[in-house]
């Protein structure tokens, strides 16, 4: 029985981290010319809200002259496959 509770334990703690990871899509621009994008990136699982992943892309894309135009959505690791064809070179970039 012990065996089977470390088992358990050591199954939850490994999972933990895989299953806490945070992505969010959005949507970006630039002037001048004008450029859009859409993105998918990886942000803080601390609190995974739309309100969280602007906060935390809106600098990532600053630095790169990108203004974000807004959070679609935040998911996890499942959601990325569907995802990533429409990201393209977005995918993961921020």
């Amino acid at each position: 029985m012990f065996k089977g509770l470390i088992a358990a334990l050591l199954a939850l703690t490994l999972a933990g981290p895989a299953a806490a990871q945070c992505f969010a899509d959005y949507k970006a621009k630039k002037d001048n010319p004008l450029q859009l994008h859409y993105g998918v990136a990886q942000v803080s699982d601390s609190n995974c809200s739309a309100r969280a992943a602007t906060a935390e892309l809106q600098p990532r894309l600053a630095a790169d002259g990108w203004t974000l135009l807004n959070v679609l959505s935040t998911f996890g690791p499942g959601g990325l496959d569907e995802r990533k064809a429409n990201a393209g070179a977005w995918f993961l970039r921020y």
